[in-house]
């Protein structure tokens, strides 16, 4: 794993020796942040289930104001620690040892903000999709704030039963065993779900 550009570009990042997480493949996060690159600069990103840290880290790298990595495993969480020194990028991070959906009621009980939020869990276990339903629920930004949700393509009939209110689909891309789905809150105000259900589509 390496931070692909920005200020830490070609940077090697440690990572696990434990199959829990699932770090990102180069070309992936590549064109995730080919994708997200409008929207980076200056921006607070939430890093949640962060696993080794590369995502919000690269964030950083790429000019991001600020990133909170929320993990609950004590021994990632010194990985993220170390990344981030290998990094230098320790002063704009903040690193939570949380349970992820104890993290989103206390953030949003505390009127916090991110710009972007990003959601990569441990696969096959529904995570993804009760992580959306809280964000769509109890955002954590403003109308224009967005969320990524990384799965494998399998889980997506997962996400499409999430009958959104807040948050709608602009877009997704496939690589591989990783797929990308693009949230933007886009209202102020609850919609009806059956208006938001995320329909299956077909490559």
């Amino acid at each position: 794993m390496r931070v692909i550009a920005g200020s830490a570009k070609g940077r090697r990042l440690k990572g696990p020796d434990t199959l829990d997480t699932r770090p990102i493949l180069d070309r992936v996060k590549t064109a995730l942040f080919d994708i997200l690159a409008p929207d980076i600069v200056d921006s607070r990103f939430l890093d949640l289930f962060a696993g080794t840290g590369q995502i919000g880290i690269e964030a950083l790298s790429r000019g991001a104001a600020a990133a909170t990595f929320v993990e609950l495993s004590g021994e990632i969480i010194r990985l993220i620690r170390e990344n981030l020194a290998i990094t230098r990028l320790e002063a704009n991070a903040e690193v939570i040892r949380a349970d992820a959906f104890a993290f989103l009621r206390d953030a949003h009980a505390r009127h916090r903000q991110f710009d972007i939020v990003y959601v990569a869990p441990p696969q096959y276990q529904q995570m993804a999709a009760r992580a959306l339903e809280r964000l769509d629920r109890a955002p954590l930004s403003a109308p224009g704030g967005l969320v990524v949700v990384q799965i494998h393509p399998r889980e997506r009939p997962d996400i499409a039963a999430v009958a959104l209110t807040r948050l709608c689909l602009y877009d997704e891309r496939t690589y591989g065993s990783t797929l990308l789905m693009f949230f933007e809150w886009a209202a102020d105000e609850p919609t009806e779900p059956a208006q938001q259900t995320i329909q299956e589509t077909h490559p």
